[in-house]
């Protein structure tokens, strides 16, 4: 294997690492809870995709670093989505898929995943994904 490579290798693990470190210090995590970090990314994920239409979220998803785009579609099932969640319905969803305690509840952990992720996603896709989600969980969009 050439050494290009695993320099892009290596990037993408940068870039996964990079967006992991940037939930862990929004909530004040230290390294250590680093599955804490890759479980509330992968619930909130999960749970964004899953409520977006399959355009909506393969546009999301082409934006995504590419080691996090692999978590994003991991078990995805276009043919079941849309699913309709309100804002409440969507906590709780992300709730029963993170099995960690935390100060500052769910809702949170949800912004501050959000806020992290919004860095990845260009401006222009950022409002087409708040367009497309009913106001009450738009309004929880950075």
């Amino acid at each position: 294997m050439s050494e290009t490579t695993f320099s892009s290798f290596d990037t993408m693990v940068d870039k996964a690492n990079r967006l992991l470190r940037d939930i862990e210090e929004a909530n004040g995590w230290p390294k250590e809870r680093r599955k804490q970090s890759y479980a509330a990314l992968r619930a909130v994920l999960h749970r964004l995709r899953d409520r977006l239409s399959v355009d909506g979220a393969t546009h999301l998803g082409a934006q995504l670093p590419t080691l996090i785009r692999g978590v994003y579609y991991d078990g995805w099932k276009p043919s079941e989505t849309p699913v309709k969640l309100s804002g409440e319905e969507f906590f709780q969803r992300v709730r029963d898929d993170f099995p960690y305690s935390v100060d500052g509840g769910i809702e949170t952990v949800v912004r501050t995943v959000l806020e992290a992720l919004k860095r990845y996603v260009s401006e222009g896709e950022w409002d087409h994904l708040r367009s497309g989600l009913p106001n009450s969980l738009a309004a929880v969009l950075p």
